[in-house]
């Protein structure tokens, strides 16, 4: 057995007797300041393993004199030939369970906008295989949980959701030594059901079939149903909306930094604008959208109703509906109506990585005069089925 000292700069391992790395740390200096990580590598049925010290109980990972007394007790631990006992990894005795709370706990993942999707994910997931010891869980046991719900009627995205859900809380556990390569192996040696591109929609709502889904949605989902055809916003935009967010004199919705991260401006249409002025704000709550005082959560039971009264296909499969559905619905009409594609863009806060779209500097007018363009397109549209109505 060995212990082994951690350059900062560079990462190479060296003995804790070494004073210099070949890339010019001074390793002394770095141990005194306790920035130098300690690893303890030996042999074990033939294979040489690798622990961080931070892999074991009650030891800092910066501290040479606990390296020490971890290798005085693997030397106990060999004597008495219980080397399974030295394996004190959490792995070895915390389940998927376990290992899923500690993942939820982080700041950072509770700061999440999709925490209550992957906490979902994983409650589901944990059902089946949260009793299991994370060292136990082999490559067949995720195997059959995707068959199992594929047989419950899940989609295929469903089940890739849950069990990516699964292999993102391993590779956390894995990038703060809580498991080791082994199972971090085991869980990415699982092929997700969907191919490659098979989850794009193709699916979008014609003039007509937006009009009648909207005008046949209950009064709380009506307004939000606008707003997601008149934007383009994604759900979890919409259904978070602050009135501290909306500048009604101005017609502009400030969503702040979105998902990738840059900030988005959208100008209202007559119509978003027009549904806006007639939502009765409640001082209680800063929401927009509001169903018995409380913010809209869950949309898809009221939803899924609109769509049968429609005549609307709602479903995950890539030829129905979804709430997504308007969003993609929205591109679509921009682009007929003749918006550039660094406008739309803007517009839906995707990422323009072409040059064209790096340089090109889009204000306020740019996105007003798209949005007045797709109102023109779309009022375009409902007068010829009108005039075509009124001849038939």
């Amino acid at each position: 057995m060995a212990i082994l000292a951690e350059c900062p700069v560079c990462h190479k391992k060296h003995s804790v007797k070494a004073k210099a790395c070949p890339c010019g740390a001074d390793l002394d200096n770095e141990k005194k300041n306790k920035r130098v990580r300690y690893h303890i590598v030996y042999r074990q049925n033939g294979k040489q393993v690798w622990r961080s010290l931070s892999a074991f109980k009650d030891c800092d990972p910066y501290s040479v004199k606990d390296a020490k007394n971890v290798e005085s007790k693997f030397n106990a631990c060999r004597k008495e030939n219980k080397l399974d006992v030295f394996d004190v990894r959490p792995e070895a005795t915390m389940t998927f369970q376990q290992l899923s709370e500690w993942y939820l706990k982080q700041d950072k993942v509770q700061s999440l906008k999709s925490y209550d999707r992957i906490k979902g994910a994983l409650d589901r997931f944990n059902e089946r295989l949260g009793h299991m010891l994370v060292k136990d869980i082999k490559a067949v046991d995720i195997e059959n949980y995707q068959v199992a719900r594929k047989k419950e009627g899940r989609a295929d995205a469903t089940v890739d959701q849950e069990v990516g859900a699964a292999k993102t809380v391993v590779n956390k556990a894995f990038n703060n030594d809580m498991v080791s390569g082994r199972v971090l192996r085991t869980f990415k040696s699982v092929h997700g059901l969907l191919k490659s591109g098979s989850n794009v929609r193709d699916r979008v709502l014609s003039v007509s079939e937006a009009d009648a889904l909207i005008t046949d949605a209950t009064t709380h989902l009506k307004p939000i149903l606008i707003a997601a055809y008149e934007t383009g916003m994604r759900s979890e935009e919409v259904l978070g909306l602050c009135w501290s967010q909306v500048n009604m004199k101005e017609r502009l919705i400030n969503l702040g930094e979105t998902k990738n991260g840059r900030p988005r401006v959208v100008p209202m249409t007559s119509r978003l604008c027009a549904t806006m002025k007639g939502i009765v704000r409640d001082i209680r709550d800063n929401h927009v959208f509001l169903y018995k005082g409380k913010p809209v959560g869950n949309i898809r039971g009221s939803l899924t109703i609109a769509c049968e009264r429609a005549g609307i296909e709602y479903g995950l499969s890539k030829d129905k509906f979804t709430f997504h559905s308007l969003r993609h619905t929205v591109n679509t009409d921009l682009r007929r109506a003749g918006v550039q594609e660094s406008v739309i863009s803007a517009i839906l806060g995707h990422v323009n990585n072409t040059m064209f779209g790096r340089y090109n500097t889009i204000d306020v007018d740019d996105l007003r005069q798209a949005m007045s363009k797709l109102e023109f397109y779309r009022n375009g549209i409902r007068q010829n089925v009108r005039q075509a109505d009124q001849v038939t």
